[in-house]
């Protein structure tokens, strides 16, 4: 069996890799590039995703399964892997830790006004007038209630907060206190929460899927964060939502197009907080994708269906 990666995978894992299955041939390759002496021979294949093309699949003859270790997919070819049949599986899931920490971190940011003392300290300021506020008893809505958005609600609970989900399917997620699914039923989500959340990936479903209207029906002190996809939310919507007051701060981790341009108003706006897509960074994001590859690897080899994270490749997710 030929296992080739196009990812730059550590030392350590290789080694963890190759120790776990001596008896299956695996080539290491940092890129694509690299990895294309051995495609054409590959039947697994390990990659971020964003890396290949049309052209790379049609190469790789005896392809079988591709192992994302990554959560999203966007630019993946999916007709030409769809022609193939070829089994896709994703990483999904070793996210959820850092992203919920991520999100519960910069929520404790915005109630306690954690620019504005920052500030203040830069310039030593003593200033105990600050506005201070607590998340106990308030509501977050999740956009997106798959592992991320579980463990999302799974911290959350634990602040004492009233968790709502909206989900494609209306399929109950752990942790949530109430689910909902219609288009019509998100206008509850919107009105009753204090804090909302985008984990929602990039579909045709999805894109644009946030509007100038959609801010307008929430309330005026809400605060808004999207750790999912950019292009789930009508950027420019959001900066006039944010210059309207029609809610009072975004936390922002992704966007339309980055890195964020320079000349983008969002990084002038005292109701913003920037950062550069790195909730989901973490010293043990390789630990984890490795594991669930190995883990499936093993059903592979005794052809059990049953992998984790199975793909379906018509929607993208």
């Amino acid at each position: 069996m030929y296992i080739v990666t196009s990812a730059k995978i550590r030392q350590d894992l290789q080694k963890a890799l190759l120790d776990r299955f001596p008896n299956e041939n695996f080539y290491f390759h940092e890129n694509i590039n690299e990895a294309q002496t051995n495609l054409k021979n590959a039947e697994i294949l390990i990659t971020l995703g964003e890396d290949l093309s049309r052209e790379h699949i049609e190469e790789a003859v005896h392809l079988e399964w591709i192992m994302v270790i990554s959560a999203g997919m966007d630019r993946m070819p999916f007709h030409a892997i769809k022609e193939k049949g070829i089994l896709v599986t994703n990483a999904r899931g070793i996210h959820k830790t850092p992203m919920a920490e991520y999100t519960m971190g910069m929520i404790l940011q915005t109630a306690r006004q954690a620019k504005i003392l920052i500030k203040h300290q830069e310039q030593g300021i003593w200033d105990r007038s600050v506005p201070m506020s607590e998340i106990s008893g308030r509501t977050i809505g999740i956009l997106g209630t798959g592992a991320i958005g579980s463990e999302i609600a799974r911290l959350a609970k634990a602040f004492g907060m009233t968790t709502l989900g909206f989900n494609r399917s209306g399929e109950h997620a752990e942790y949530v206190d109430r689910m909902y699914s219609k288009g019509e039923e998100l206008a509850s989500v919107l009105k009753e929460s204090d804090y909302l959340v985008s984990v929602l990936p990039t579909t045709e479903e999805t894109k644009g899927f946030l509007s100038l209207e959609h801010f307008r029906r929430m309330k005026k002190s809400a605060v808004f964060l999207n750790i999912g996809r950019g292009t789930t939310v009508v950027q420019d919507d959001l900066i006039s939502a944010l210059r309207q007051g029609e809610i009072a701060h975004a936390v922002l981790d992704v966007f339309e197009e980055e890195p964020l341009p320079a000349n983008n108003p969002l990084w002038n706006m005292k109701n913003v907080t920037i950062t550069p897509h790195l909730s989901g960074i973490s010293p043990l994001y390789q630990d984890r994708a490795i594991q669930l590859f190995a883990e499936n690897l093993e059903k592979y080899k005794k052809k059990d269906p049953l992998l984790a994270n199975i793909i379906a490749v018509e929607r993208g997710y």
